[in-house]
This record gives structure tokens, sequence and C-alpha cells, in this order.
């Protein structure tokens, strides 16, 4: 399965680079096939068309406002992705919001795309995220593994350097 991991996000904003820093944490804690793609998206919009372009499944982690209370997290699916990113959190997502739209219009839409987003805490600048949004990515990290075993990908743990 052609699959992209996707974290998007501004790391200089604290909690709102948690999808970047949940695929720096993916690639230090897992082997993956080679079927699967990881990518820091950082705060790229029209760039990231070719790589997301014709693949089966996209995988976007992002700090995404939603409402709930600060670390909750919370999954989309396919359709429900687009639309969710009309209420945009930040110019980055406004891209993301053009790149699926390009996607559709050039019929290279994923089959399949999934949202994990987390409700961000604090988007003051600073480089490290809250405590709160760090306990939710580490639910991320254990959801994507998931959701790749859900569609018979297996990823490794790599070992620990103790």
């Amino acid at each position: 399965m052609n699959t992209l991991l996707l974290g998007v996000g501004n790391l200089l904003l604290s909690d709102e680079g948690v999808g970047v820093r949940a695929i720096e944490a993916l690639e230090q804690r897992f082997i993956f096939p080679p079927e699967v793609t990881l990518q820091d998206g950082g705060t790229s919009g029209m760039e990231l068309l070719e790589v997301m372009a014709n693949r089966e499944l996209i995988i976007v982690v992002d700090a995404v406002r939603s409402d709930s209370t600060p670390g909750s997290l919370f999954i989309l699916k396919d359709d429900e992705v687009p639309a969710f990113f009309s209420q945009r959190l930040s110019p980055h997502q406004l891209g993301l919001a053009d790149v699926l739209m390009a996607l559709r219009l050039t019929d290279e839409f994923p089959q399949r795309l999934i949202l994990l987003g987390i409700e961000p805490k604090s988007l003051a600048p600073g480089m490290a995220l809250t405590p709160t949004v760090a306990r939710a990515m580490e639910e991320a990290i254990v959801q994507v593994a998931r959701l790749l075993a859900d569609r018979g990908i297996v990823v490794q743990p790599r070992e620990s350097k103790a």
C-alpha cells in the first residue's frame, strides 16, 4: 500500500508543532516498510502536492482547533478532512486544504485520508510541546501504528539505545 504519514505544523509555536514532532517520534521509534513514506510537512502548502498525489493512504497528524479540551485527540476520515479544514487554525492548514482540493480536481486524491487532530493547549512562541499535548501525541503515535496494522502494514520497533 502506497502510504504517506504526514506531520504538519509550526515548530516555533509550541503545540502547533505537534504533527511534525509526531513524525519525528515515529521515525525514531519504528522501522517502516518501503511503501510507507514519512514526511515533515512543516508549514508547507502546495509544495506538498507531488508527495501527496496518488496515494492509497495518507495519515495526517496536526494540531487542530475543535473547541475541545486541550489534548483531545480526534480522528476524521476521507471527506470529513477537507470539510474540517474549512475552519482553519493556521496558514499551513489553508495550504493543506488547497492541496486536497487540487488533488480532488486532478483525480489524484488519496483512496483513504485520515486526520489525527490534536487540540492545542498553547500556540505561544516556543519550541516545546505542553505536557498535555505531549501526552496526546503519544496516543496519536499509538493510533498511527494501529491504523497501519488495520491495513496490514507492519511496523517494527527500533531497538532502544540504553
